[in-house]
């Protein structure tokens, strides 16, 4: 039997045993209101799709083009939409996931209003906008579904045997909108104990993946500013082991935990690293640091002194009483902080680049893969990078070194449109065209997510709209740029009554009411001009 007929034997099986005070619910109907609610609870959510991610993580290490992506999404419609949008185009959500970024978060979700990318917003808000992003996926599965059981009703009706079997079968296998969350805690809010509990809400609220970075809690910035400061090793790793004991506690056993290391654009530290001997951990953080060398007699008031290898040596303090690191010590210590955190707890890395470059990414990948060989990358291919620049500049310097020439180009000026129908921007345009796929090849990332691609695309389609409603073009701005392009492609928000839940709610009153119903699906509801 299938899993809708399975559900409706079961349902009238119970309302059987208890008789005649049941014998106005039907079991069908309760069978589907089952099928539209399959996710109870967000840990069941957190355990369904940390197997997604396991699954996958799997899949990768035997063949490195099965790379998972994601989209950043700030809120709860936008990421419901985007799953529709990848059923819609795609069949299934295969690979496909949901990423939550703590600076969007910080800008657009906060009761302060727009903030900056430094863990000043409320913590809570992190766990709510987890909880909001289920609760519509939750529904475009019961939206979809509901679509479904109301053709096998006009199947039934008009007799046609076939195509009830044929919308049955789409029931049955039905792909929910549900999918893994890539979360992230920031620097985690606090000390280790408020690590933990901020993961725990995250988890309960659905989180099966959880990204936490190097910096310090109280310091923290956005990976692409500037004045990042990082944390010992112990501090970095009390956090990532608070964030397992989170899933291990909540029954999430298959949880994933992301490490990033920001320390490729952070110079700064805020601590010297506790070391019990040469060599340890704490000793090899201490050893990036940038110091000079002092005799007994030049110790001044308040320095601080380090023994190393027999000499005294005074690390360099600034005036914010930050430590300083040598200069060129970022991908050595970006490697050091992967392995560490892979080998103490983490399942994937997140390494914060300034640019979009496989052979940089790769060659720290290169190097973690020496101690840990199948250590994987969950990517930010960042709209903070100037990604046509970057490439086109990439492209020059490739063409440079090959002794091509160049002088049709000005390599600080390839981001005029004037190079845009050339062969170098050809090039550039289709090194970004494969970068994702090219990258999980040669530089181990098994994930890519834009962090804000929904905020620009939010400000872009906006700006477009208001140009054209309010100039000339008045309300065919809106018709000829939004609601002609949804109705011809198909996007299943031009009907929002329905998209809000109108038709669900019918469903609702006619199972609870029968004929006393009153619905708003009637033949006087606008909607009905969208076919």
């Amino acid at each position: 039997m299938s899993t809708y007929t399975t559900e409706i034997d079961n349902v009238a099986n119970l309302c059987q045993q208890q008789g005649e005070a049941w014998s106005a619910i039907n079991p069908e109907s309760v069978a589907r209101m089952k099928l539209q609610n399959q996710f109870k609870t967000g840990l069941d959510i957190a355990r369904y799709t940390a197997g997604i991610m396991r699954r996958d993580m799997e899949n990768y290490d035997n063949d490195s083009s099965k790379y998972t992506q994601s989209l950043g999404c700030w809120h709860g419609f936008i990421g419901q939409q985007k799953m529709i949008s990848i059923k819609k185009h795609f069949e299934n959500t295969d690979r496909r996931y949901l990423y939550l970024s703590g600076w969007m978060v910080a800008a657009l979700r906060s009761d302060f209003g727009p903030l900056p990318d430094q863990s000043m917003h409320e913590k809570t808000s992190v766990s709510g906008l987890i909880e909001e992003l289920y609760t519509f996926l939750r529904q475009a599965d019961a939206r979809e579904l509901g679509g479904f059981f109301r053709e096998l009703d006009a199947a039934r009706k008009s007799g046609d045997e076939v195509e009830a079997a044929r919308v049955q079968a789409k029931i049955d296998g039905h792909v929910t909108h549900v999918v893994p969350i890539i979360a992230d805690i920031d620097a985690g809010f606090g000390n280790a104990e408020a690590t933990y509990l901020l993961a725990k809400q995250m988890i309960e609220a659905g989180a099966c993946c959880i990204q936490l970075e190097n910096q310090v809690s109280d310091e923290k910035q956005c990976g692409h500013q500037d004045g990042k400061v990082t944390v010992p090793h112990s501090d970095f790793l009390a956090k990532i082991n608070a964030v397992r004991y989170a899933f291990l506690e909540l029954g999430v056993d298959d949880g994933v935990i992301v490490a990033r290391t920001d320390s490729l654009g952070a110079g700064l530290t805020k601590q010297i690293a506790v070391t019990n001997e040469p060599g340890d951990l704490g000793d090899q953080y201490n050893a990036f640091l940038d110091v000079e060398e002092v005799d007994a007699a030049d110790i001044q008031n308040g320095d601080v002194i380090l023994n190393r290898d027999g000499k005294l040596v005074r690390p360099k303090r600034l005036a914010s009483n930050l430590f300083q690191f040598k200069q060129g010590t970022g991908e050595a210590r970006c490697i050091l902080d992967c392995i560490t955190s892979l080998q103490n707890g983490a399942d994937l890395l997140w390494i914060e680049t300034e640019k979009p470059h496989v052979a940089q990414i790769g060659g720290m990948v290169n190097e973690i893969r020496k101690v840990i060989p199948n250590a994987k990358l969950v990517y930010n291919n960042s709209p903070s990078f100037n990604w046509t620049l970057n490439f086109r500049q990439q492209v020059f310097d490739a063409m440079v070194e090959a002794g091509q020439d160049v002088s049709a180009y000005n390599r600080d000026n390839l981001m005029s449109v004037d190079y845009d129908n050339t062969e170098l921007a050809t090039q550039a345009d289709e090194k970004i065209r494969t970068f994702q796929a090219d990258a999980a090849r040669e530089a181990g990332i098994f994930h890519h997510l834009i962090t804000l691609p929904t905020y620009h695309t939010a400000a872009l389609s906006t700006d477009n709209l208001a140009k054209e409603y309010f100039g000339d073009k008045g309300m065919l701005g809106y018709v000829e740029g939004v609601q002609r392009k949804e109705i011809r492609q198909g996007i299943a928000c031009v009907k929002h009554q329905n998209m809000a839940g109108s038709d669900m709610g019918d469903d609702h009153k006619e199972y609870f009411a029968g004929d006393a119903a009153l619905k708003a699906a009637g033949e006087d509801n606008t909607m009905n001009q969208f076919g």
